[in-house]
């Protein structure tokens, strides 16, 4: 039987939830889960910070930036950083990614791994500190993160061009959970799913079909493979997901090599040599 639908691959919601970590947030967990659900059946979203959606999309740039990094100005003590690479021309529209830091990060910690690949690849990227010490969802619910990464869409929007069809969230650790979490629920919006030793998934729902790109090192000490990307892995792929997973020889980090062939699936050649 086909699991999929006009809005991506489905699956029973506690069946794709389930039991990453012993940690894991059940949907039924978080306030207004079943909104989500509903809304899916439907064929329709309910937009809503509760629900992780977000509400940005790209479209025409009404700021002009050049490349280098940039400040955005959304918070005095926790902002977001925009890099723009050496390569970015107006006329020609980048690809995105949404990187998001681990526990403990901020928005200098969310330009890891990828910030040093970005000017080869031609990729812009976004980069958001969490409101607390980590991302809403990991500590009760879906909130304030959301709703400051939609900020931080909209005001990256204004100032560059984005190809919709290349655009992708990514991160590390803590960032990783929560850029599965929010690239399921927001499938709509990214194409693409990079997350580098997760720990966990908690979508609210699963709009749109995007690609998705996991890696751990199998001497993890941090999140252990066996009881995170082990598990999560074979759930998405039974849910209908194209997955690309990679498992390598090591602790918990993101060696240059795997940053590489994340960004040379997001970006197919000629834009990254391998």
């Amino acid at each position: 039987m086909d699991n999929t639908d006009r809005n991506g691959p489905r699956l029973g919601r506690r069946r794709l939830l389930a039991g990453a970590t012993t940690g894991l947030i059940m949907a039924s967990d978080i306030r207004g889960g079943t909104t989500m659900a509903r809304a899916n059946r439907r064929g329709t979203s309910t937009p809503g910070t509760s629900e992780g959606r977000l509400l940005a999309r790209p479209g025409r740039p009404s700021e002009v930036v050049g490349p280098g990094l940039h400040r955005l100005g959304l918070d005095v003590r926790r902002d977001a950083l925009l890099y723009v690479p050496a390569t970015y021309q107006p006329a020609q529209p980048a690809p995105f990614v949404l990187s998001l830091h681990g526990a403990g990060g901020n928005e200098e910690g969310g330009l890891y791994p990828l910030r040093e690949l970005a000017d080869e690849a031609g990729v812009v990227l976004l980069s958001p500190a969490s409101r607390g010490r980590t991302w809403d969802v990991i500590l009760g619910g879906y909130g304030p993160d959301i709703a400051f990464l939609d900020r931080a869409l909209g005001a990256a929007f204004a100032r560059v061009a984005v190809d919709p069809a290349r655009l992708a969230v990514a991160g590390f650790s803590d960032g990783a959970s929560y850029a599965l979490s929010i690239g399921i629920t927001n499938g709509d919006l990214f194409r693409h799913v990079m997350a580098f030793s997760p720990g966990f998934m908690a979508p609210m729902g699963q709009m749109g079909a995007p690609r998705i790109f996991v890696s751990h090192g199998t001497r993890d000490s941090v999140l252990g493979i066996d009881v995170t990307s082990r598990r999560v892995v074979p759930q998405l792929e039974q849910a209908g997901y194209d997955v690309r997973y990679v498992e390598f020889d090591g602790p918990h980090t993101v060696p240059s090599e795997i940053a590489r062939d994340a960004l040379g699936w997001f970006l197919p050649e000629p834009a990254i040599a391998p």
